[in-house]
C-alpha cells in the first residue's frame, strides 16, 4: 500500500465520507476500487463487497440503483 494525497471540494468528500460512514464503507477501499475499474475492463469483485454494494443501492437514501460507476458519477454531477 502507498499513501497518496488527493485535493477534493469540501463538499463533494463530505458527502463521501457522510455516505461511507452510514454504509460501513472504508472511502480508501472505495478510492481503490473505483481506480481499478477505470483501469480494466474487466474487474474482479469480491462476493462480499457485491453483497455489500446490492444493500446500499437497495437501502440508501443518497443514491439510487446504478449499475455502474458512471451512472453514480453522473448521480453526483446531475446534484452538485
Amino acid at each position: 500500500m502507498v499513501l497518496k494525497t488527493f485535493n477534493l471540494d469540501e463538499e463533494t468528500y463530505n458527502k463521501f465520507s457522510k455516505f461511507c460512514k452510514e454504509n460501513g464503507i472504508s472511502m480508501s477501499k472505495q478510492v481503490n476500487f473505483f481506480i481499478k475499474n477505470q483501469m480494466t475492463e474487466e474487474t474482479e469483485v469480491s462476493e462480499k463487497y457485491l453483497k455489500k454494494l446490492a444493500k446500499i443501492r437497495k437501502e440508501s437514501k443518497y443514491v439510487g440503483p446504478f449499475n455502474s460507476v458512471e451512472e453514480l458519477d453522473q448521480h453526483i454531477k446531475s446534484n452538485a
